[in-house]
């Protein structure tokens, strides 16, 4: 039962919670530009497969590469391992924004830029039995496609004009998909847990081609979109067996693994065209599927004491083992299967100690990661993703309530072969809130 004296207090407390993570929500998931982009925050290689894959398993781990498949923690869930829900004592909510910045260059000196915020995820999760089985629900991006490719050319010989016509074409995407996922994690022994959660993916990935002719061609601009309306269902199971004591009476070895099952999305394809202002609808596939390929994790985490932390991941998708219905989409022979590894530490000057001073209980932490990826365009090696990760983790007032603030650096890409490269940085915010709920009355 809830402690009638404080429940005021504690439902004040929760209505600021949702009111935030609620414009948390809203704000994550309307685009938005400091420079007005048709395609903000965007990868011209999130036009291969789905889009460009998300992951963020916390914004702790995300700090630190990533990595955390092994890692058993109090204060933060865990997305990328199911077993460490059982872990938890305090109820969480939270919610996290990103924003980031591509400066996209070829091998001629041409770039553009590309910028803007989405939602990272929003969060809720607690406790069944503290530190014994806890359960989670999450919101966050699955992928993201947005892309903007011009081509300038000429028609000739056409009847309509004695000269050639200068045209310009414009390939562009947009879209992505979402996950919707929960689960229960539970700690069989005091070293081994296990646990397991469902996920629902689904959005809208939109492809399409926009042609402009020269003035005076008498020839309106044309445009050719394919939208895909995808959803299924997928899930993973996790297991972690944590060694306590081997070097200090502190330390804990972690070592974890993940399984996530292959994906079945099904839906329509809707292919329209039109001229100016008016568009009609050229076919409908409305029986299309896509098979994901699974997904393996493995990772280790070591904690020598209370203020040090050490992570480290590596993960497989077998991309070539994509297939599709649908007619011309995804390119799954530009496809290769991703390996993605990496690493991370974090140190906490005070460690546990709450009375130190502030920049003391600041945690800092440090990160990389290497992903190889799966976008293979035709006649180019594996577009690969070299990265820095960053960021602190501010105490607040209220206990177990924290401010996380994380960045990433890195290039994708190259411009042999007549590719591009992305430079990008990215600055994220979470808000991690934690509270002790559903407390017993005490008698006095």
């Amino acid at each position: 039962m809830v402690n009638e004296r404080t429940f005021p207090h504690r439902l004040a407390h929760g209505l600021f919670v949702g009111s935030c993570l609620a414009l948390m929500i809203c704000f994550g998931l309307t685009p938005y530009s400091a420079q007005a982009q048709t395609n903000p925050d965007g990868s011209l290689y999130s036009r291969f497969g789905v889009g460009e894959l998300r992951s963020f398993p916390s914004s702790q781990l995300d700090a630190m590469g990533g990595a955390g498949t092994g890692t058993l923690s109090l204060n933060y869930l865990n997305h990328d391992n199911p077993a460490s829900w059982g872990y938890q004592v305090l109820t969480r909510a939270s919610g996290s924004l990103r924003y980031q910045n591509v400066l996209i260059e070829d091998a001629a000196g041409n770039s553009s830029q590309l910028q803007g915020a989405t939602l990272n995820s929003v969060e809720f999760s607690f406790p069944i039995l503290s530190r014994r089985m806890g359960m989670a629900f999450s919101f966050a991006p699955y992928s993201r496609m947005n892309y903007s490719v011009q081509q300038t050319g000429e028609l000739t010989n056409s009847p309509l004009a004695d000269e050639d016509i200068p045209f310009q074409t414009t390939l562009q995407g947009s879209g992505g998909l979402q996950q919707l996922r929960g689960g229960l994690g539970y700690r069989i022994t005091d070293n081994l847990s296990v646990g397991a959660n469902a996920s629902m993916i689904f959005g809208i990935l939109e492809q399409g081609r926009e042609t402009l002719f020269g003035a005076g061609a008498g020839l309106e601009p044309s445009t050719q979109t394919d939208a895909t309306r995808l959803r299924g269902f997928t899930g993973t199971l996790g297991a972690i067996y944590a060694v306590e004591g081997l070097r200090s009476d502190n330390d804990m070895l972690s070592f974890g693994a993940s399984f996530t099952l292959p994906t079945r999305l099904t839906g329509e394809l809707v292919e329209t065209i039109g001229f100016s202002l008016d568009r009609d609808t050229l076919r409908t596939q409305p029986d299309g599927q896509i098979d994901l390929p699974y997904r393996m994790q493995a990772g280790a985490a070591y904690q020598p004491n209370n203020r040090w932390y050490f992570v480290a991941d590596a993960l497989y998708e077998p991309w070539t083992s994509l297939e599709s219905t649908f007619q011309g989409f995804p390119e799954a022979a530009a496809l290769s299967d991703r390996v993605r590894l990496s690493a991370g530490a974090e140190v906490t000057p005070a460690g546990t100690d709450d009375l130190a001073p502030f920049f003391q209980r600041v945690s800092y932490r440090l990160g990389a990661y290497w992903d190889d990826g799966y976008a293979t365009p035709v006649g180019a090696q594996d577009i690969s993703t070299l990265a820095l990760t960053g960021g602190l983790s501010l105490p607040t007032m209220t206990g177990g309530t924290r401010l996380d603030l994380s960045f990433s650096v890195g290039r994708r890409g190259t411009t042999d072969n007549d590719l591009v490269r992305d430079t990008f940085y990215t600055l994220s915010a979470t808000l991690n809130i934690g509270e002790r709920w559903f407390l017993r009355r005490q008698l006095r």
